[in-house]
């Protein structure tokens, strides 16, 4: 099918489309009639659209009075209702918890395909799987590429790297992580996992707290100078200015965390925006560790309890772990990073730092794979982000990040991955959980869960 563009101006409206040819009965076709659209590039939404998809793509944005319909198409009437792109998470974790623990045998088959199938369900129509995978991932990545398996499209970092005895604080297998300590053996870890074909390289950097040993500054600058080399780009778990403004003055590409020690500083905005620095907030990691305990409404709500799960929505609304929360001297740190985080956010978006969106859910149980992506959508508007926004940094702006051309927007030729809304979340953030239907490379999926009201 042509990607080409092709824009007519008409008396009933605009027609944007690419060909599209009767087909068959039961051949795919699917219109969506008369929605609103929010196509992910910030541009004002779109009335009265109807959005044809063929082949897994769009293939034309009809906004006339009468738009024409393909042969045999399967139409939907989504009156009223508002079409956004696929979320995209461009931070999270495959195969690292089992029930209510982290686990070093949880990244198996079955448990990365059932959360794949979650973030799915929940509108997390991709996921980059930034570091902690075993080998299996490549396994699982080509049987999706080979349309043998469903769930959320899979981007991965492979094992990552951390520093010996450091970050992160995860039970994980030698298979799972590399760790090493010397220049030589770092640079000969980042060309393993360019021959495996990673989607970006992952590095740990932070002390945490100074519980842990630093990656050493020649063995991290070695990483990104031999990345580089191998055509990767280079994110960082990271937590202090000080350790940020190192970073990017050597050239990495994403902070995948917020910075939080301080505010940042006009030095390393300009160095960002220089360089051109992705900056991923991950708002629900110090969130998740206290949110819980103060119990808000939504905890007993279907759409956070089918995520949860039975066995951990239990525990996290538990007597035992809210003492256990709110008697941990942590959690006023935890508090205070994500205060500092928001504020920081704010000042970088503002500033024209790029900006991407990523939750870390899979790290840990209370970061809960699809539930997160909607809570950091939430919290990106409370620190100052506009719903419109929002929605951007986790669909046309990540798929920038992770140079995924062919999707994150809802124009013509792109893939269709997208979601039908009950409601306007350019009203209301929370209205992307009223989910009516999502759609992923021309399939249409049933939400695992919804808030939207009953027809």
């Amino acid at each position: 099918m042509s990607l080409v563009r092709a824009v007519v101006a008409v008396a009933v409206g605009v027609v944007i489309s690419a060909p599209v040819s009767a087909q068959p009965a039961n051949s795919g076709v699917i219109v969506l009639k008369d929605v609103r659209l929010i196509d992910g590039t910030g541009m004002p939404p779109l009335v009265h659209a109807t959005i044809v998809i063929q082949d897994g793509r769009i293939a034309a944005i009809d906004t006339g009075s009468n738009p024409k319909t393909p042969l045999h198409a399967q139409v939907y009437e989504y009156s009223g209702k508002t079409v956004i792109p696929g979320l995209i998470n461009a931070h999270g974790h495959l195969g690292l918890v089992s029930g209510t623990e982290n686990s070093a045998t949880a990244f198996t088959h079955d448990n990365v395909v059932r959360e794949l199938k979650q973030y799915e369900g929940y509108g997390v129509t991709d996921m980059l799987s930034l570091g902690g995978n075993r080998d299996l991932v490549f396994d699982l990545r080509r049987e999706q590429q080979a349309g043998m398996l469903g769930g959320a499209d899979i981007f991965t970092a492979g094992r990552g790297i951390g520093a010996p005895g450091g970050a992160p604080p995860l039970p994980l297998g030698p298979d799972q992580i590399d760790r090493p300590t010397t220049v030589d053996e770092a640079r000969a870890d980042v060309r393993s996992m360019a021959a495996q074909k990673v989607d970006i390289i992952k590095i740990w950097v932070d002390d945490l707290h100074g519980k842990v040993p630093k990656m050493k500054p020649e063995v991290y600058r070695a990483i990104i100078d031999e990345a580089h080399k191998q055509h990767l780009r280079v994110a960082a778990h990271v937590y202090a200015l000080a350790d940020a403004k190192s970073l990017v003055s050597d050239g990495v590409d994403v902070l995948a965390h917020s910075v939080r020690d301080q505010f940042v500083d006009e030095e390393l905005i300009a160095e960002m925006k220089r360089n051109r620095t992705w900056y991923i907030p991950t708002f629900t990691v110090d969130d998740s560790f206290f949110i819980y305990a103060r119990h808000p409404e939504w905890m007993d709500t279907p759409f956070f309890e089918a995520a949860a799960g039975p066995q951990l929505a239990a525990m996290l609304k538990s007597a035992s772990y809210v003492a256990k929360v709110n008697g941990d001297p942590s959690t006023a740190q935890h508090e205070k990073d994500f205060e500092n985080g928001q504020e920081n956010l704010k000042l970088l978006f503002d500033a024209g730092v790029h900006i991407g969106f990523g939750t870390d859910s899979g790290a840990m149980p209370s970061r809960i794979p699809g539930f997160a992506e909607h809570r950091e959508l939430e919290l990106m508007v409370r620190a100052g982000l506009t719903p419109m926004q929002a929605i951007v940094c986790a669909t046309g702006k990540n798929a920038e990040l992770l140079q995924a051309e062919d999707r994150g927007t809802l124009v013509v030729g792109k893939r269709a991955d997208l979601l039908v809304l009950d409601g306007n979340p350019l009203d209301g953030i929370t209205n992307v959980h009223e989910l009516v239907s999502i759609v992923h490379d021309g399939q249409v999926i049933r939400p695992m869960a919804s808030t939207a009201t009953p027809r």
